[in-house]
């Protein structure tokens, strides 16, 4: 009988279930989209209760188009959308809200009022990020503030909070009765709350906070068995062994495992991660510090991140809002109809600017604007909008490692757009790499699963089943290079001081 790992990638779009074999192959696939809800300017939530109903539904589509059940299933890991944040009732498994999105910034009034003693930066010493909309611990708050006995029940001991692989851990595990209620060190390190060096909450953070630790699940690595899967589900009895947020699960995917290796990330955002090995790396760029993995009882692995808001959802918002286009593939071949951007500038600020500016007041612009500019032009300065915020990051994760980095890795759905590719390798002066395997956030769940039960040896194992697929190496004279980069620079300075206290 032929074993299997399932990952489960609980998206900011989409759910999926994707059953590995050992090589690392992709077996079966189940995905389901869930509802993007907007109630205001700003606001960006899921329905936590759909996105359980489409994880379980996934998890049978994916067994039955592999043709298996849960007798070839070794393990199951977990990969998530990080910073989403989900409060509910631990005795009746009701969410008391809608999950709020990490690409909400409704919390700006939260951010500024923890910000009045010791600025934007108050704890990042010690949880390695700045105070901003971003992160989970302000959601929470939020929660606690808004919704009515929200704080009382919290209080009380009723409520609890997790990222989505919390909330799908516990109901996997069996909600209700006895839902392991737990997190691991990658998604922990996206709160606010949890300190670098001892891989702890911190209380005095949370009493600034004014958060119950009550609420929140308990810190485990990110590759060990945490419980299994209750009796309810096909999945039944298998065990949930790997934990990674989604990109540090895909950096794990990529098999970037040591100091030095990096990838990047083009999703909804583009994020892209820099492994610092067992030595936690302070940015002065603008970057966070964060969680790598961490594998067991062996030390923790850390890495500076560059997290850019909007780079995927673009395309879908030329898609759905504006209907440039009618799928998202078809943005390379309208950007194809034009030789350049036509002098226009793209800056998709839409949740303000994240690495390296943090600024929550600037909303998108589109500058540069001449009666010569078409669809056409449009759509390329939205492609090239997510390679010029990527050499930002780039050139930030350069700075505070003063390590240049030689090649990227790329995983992600718009790595399929060759025209980004290009145009990525060519701002950056670096070869891009995509590997075969693309789907490497479930593939890093993956392997953390199978390594906590020993599917895979080790993570020279690991590195065996990477391979690379394609290679686009630069081809842009530098003087134009640094023409773009330049007008670049100076679009992104006409989104910022937009939103003031009565515009959003």
């Amino acid at each position: 009988m032929t074993d299997y790992i399932i990952a489960i990638d609980q998206g900011t779009t989409s759910t999926r279930a994707i059953v590995f074999d050992h090589s690392g192959s992709i077996v079966s696939t189940g995905q389901l989209e869930h509802d993007q809800i907007f109630p205001k300017a700003g606001w960006v939530e899921h329905d936590p209760k759909q996105i359980w109903d489409n994880t379980r539904e996934v998890i049978g589509q994916a067994l039955s188009k592999a043709n298996i059940t849960r007798h070839n299933v070794k393990a199951v890991g977990i990969t998530n959308q990080r910073e989403t944040a989900v409060v509910w009732d631990k005795n009746t498994g009701e969410p008391v809200y809608n999950a709020i999105v990490w690409q909400d910034t409704r919390t700006q009034a939260i951010v500024d009022r923890l910000s009045e003693d010791g600025g934007a930066e108050r704890f990042k010493d010690t949880v390695g990020l700045p105070l901003s909309t971003y992160f989970a611990g302000t959601k929470i708050v939020w929660i606690l503030e808004n919704v009515e006995g929200a704080r009382e029940r919290a209080k009380s001991g009723d409520l609890l909070f997790g990222t989505t692989d919390t909330w799908v851990l516990w109901n996997l595990t069996g909600g209700v009765d006895g839902g392991v209620h737990a997190t691991d060190v990658t998604n922990a390190s996206r709160t606010l709350f949890m300190d670098l060096e001892t891989l702890e909450w911190r209380d005095d953070i949370l009493d600034v906070f004014g958060v119950p630790k009550s609420m929140l699940p308990a810190i485990k690595s990110s590759s060990e068995i945490y419980g299994t899967v209750h009796t309810s589900s096909l999945l039944r009895e298998v065990p949930v062994a790997g934990i990674l947020g989604d990109q540090q699960a895909a950096t794990f995917g990529q098999a970037a495992f040591d100091a030095g290796e990096a990838k990047n990330t083009y999703g909804t955002g583009n994020f892209l991660i820099f492994n610092t090995g067992t030595e936690i790396v302070k940015s002065k760029n603008g970057l966070l510090t964060t969680l790598g993995y961490k594998l067991g009882d062996a030390e923790p692995h850390y890495a500076l991140e560059g997290s850019i808001a909007v780079t995927g959802s673009l395309v879908q918002w030329l898609r759905d809002n504006l209907g440039l286009i009618k799928s998202a593939p078809e943005i390379e071949e309208l950007a194809k109809t034009v030789e350049d951007n036509g002098g226009a500038y793209f800056v998709p600020a839409f949740s303000g600017l994240f690495a390296p500016y943090w600024r929550s007041d600037a909303r998108g612009a589109l500058v540069g604007l001449t009666r010569y500019v078409n669809k056409g032009h449009i759509a390329r300065a939205a492609l090239e909008a997510t390679a010029f915020q990527t050499k930002e990051v780039l050139d930030a994760v350069n700075a505070d490692s003063g390590v240049p980095l030689t090649e990227l890795k790329v995983d992600g759905g718009m790595i399929a757009n060759n025209l980004l590719m290009q145009f990525q390798a060519d701002i950056l002066d670096v070869p891009v790499v995509r590997p075969v395997v693309a789907e490497t956030t479930a593939l890093g769940a993956a392997y953390a699963a199978g390594l906590a039960v020993g599917y895979w040896a080790d993570l020279d194992e690991l590195r065996a089943n990477w391979q690379e697929d394609s290679r686009w190496t630069p081809d842009l004279d530098s003087a134009e290079r640094d023409r773009q980069y330049r007008n670049w620079k100076k679009a992104v300075t006409k989104t910022m001081d937009w939103v003031d206290e009565d515009v959003q």
